[in-house]
């Protein structure tokens, strides 16, 4: 069965003819959901979502759900599938500039085992939520002969700076561990409203994720210790440096202890020192005013991380310079005399 068409007229511009794909140490351990994203390049994550709810999908001639990870030796069937002219354009226009040349030209790091790049401020790492390509995506779209690439960690969608991603299997296992055990060093610069006075502060905090009404993702600070409300806390703690005072404003590096999902940003709104530019913990009616004196972003950025190569053990020293657009802006403003 095909996927139905979104828009008329129908104008189907791509279909890929049923496959069965034996998987192999380079797929091993893939969610079916990622490895079928992958395979199936171009078609919307929702309608690959689909398939499988359809049981369209089969592995060993079963059905599956979209967490099944697949085995060596594993038989996929992956169905046919045509997409329409309307998707190819929303594939080909979520940014304003063609995302090919843009991600090509920030790679700081790349060898046979990791792609590093500097990933600009607008880009999705991966697809969905309204959003068909991410990075991860149109990376694989532009390597098709590569056999494994997948992402290491994420950075949210307004977050530039540093993204890492494997080539290797075993690079991703090693990576994974290596974060797990805090092996690496991940600085962060943020400009947050307030005058931040310590010089350097560790900060320890419990972090739920909750759903709005719209389906949203987003993230609290845990302050009832009842187990029914605590259960699902997890702890979050990171090292905040003072960097630069401005009036009204403070330059932080922030080092991560643990990275949990909005971390930086639920942490220092929580403290009173949202970060400028964010809309969904920061200060809206601030972020407004700073549109308008040219701050059009988030000011979030991954400038360094430090590690040992996965597979090498050599070290890595791995810089991201702050975006022209946010030193522009901070240079703009008022410095405070130390």
């Amino acid at each position: 069965m095909q996927i139905e068409q979104i828009n008329q007229p129908e104008k189907p511009i791509g279909a890929h003819a049923a496959a069965n794909v034996t998987i192999d140490e380079a797929s091993e351990g893939q969610r079916i959901d990622n490895f079928l994203a992958k395979v199936l390049k171009g078609v919307p994550k929702s309608h690959i979502y689909r398939i499988l709810r359809s049981g369209e999908v089969r592995v060993n001639k079963g059905r599956i759900d979209a967490s099944y990870k697949l085995l060596i030796g594993d038989i996929v069937r992956v169905p046919p599938i045509r997409i329409a002219a309307n998707d190819k354009e929303l594939l080909e226009n979520q940014t304003n500039q063609p995302a090919k040349s843009v991600l090509e030209s920030t790679i700081i790091f790349e060898d046979d085992a990791l792609l590093i790049i500097d990933k600009p401020a607008g880009f999705a790492v991966h697809g969905g939520s309204g959003v068909s390509r991410g990075v991860i995506e149109q990376l694989r779209m532009e390597r098709p002969k590569a056999k494994f690439l997948e992402l290491v960690h994420r950075l949210d969608r307004e977050t530039s700076g540093v993204l890492m991603l494997a080539k290797k299997r075993a690079a991703l296992v090693a990576l994974h561990e290596m974060i797990r055990n805090n092996q690496t060093d991940k600085r962060y610069l943020m400009l947050v409203a307030g005058e931040w006075t310590d010089q350097k502060k560790r900060v320890a905090m419990d972090l739920q994720k909750y759903v709005l009404p719209n389906g949203e993702r987003r993230v609290n600070v845990v302050t009832d210790k009842s187990k029914d409300k605590y259960d699902q806390a997890q702890h979050s703690e990171t090292i905040f440096y003072l960097k630069q005072a401005f009036a009204g404003f403070t330059l932080l590096e922030a080092q991560l202890i643990t990275g949990r999902t909005h971390q930086l940003r639920v942490q220092l709104a929580h403290l009173g020192f949202p970060i400028v530019g964010d809309d969904k913990y920061g200060d809206f009616a601030n972020n407004k005013a700073l549109q308008k004196k040219g701050l059009k972003r988030m000011f979030l950025h991954s400038a360094e991380t430090n590690l040992r190569h996965p597979i090498s053990d050599d070290k890595l020293k791995l810089i991201a310079p702050l975006p022209q657009e946010l030193q522009k802006f901070m240079n703009s403003l008022k410095k405070l005399e130390s």
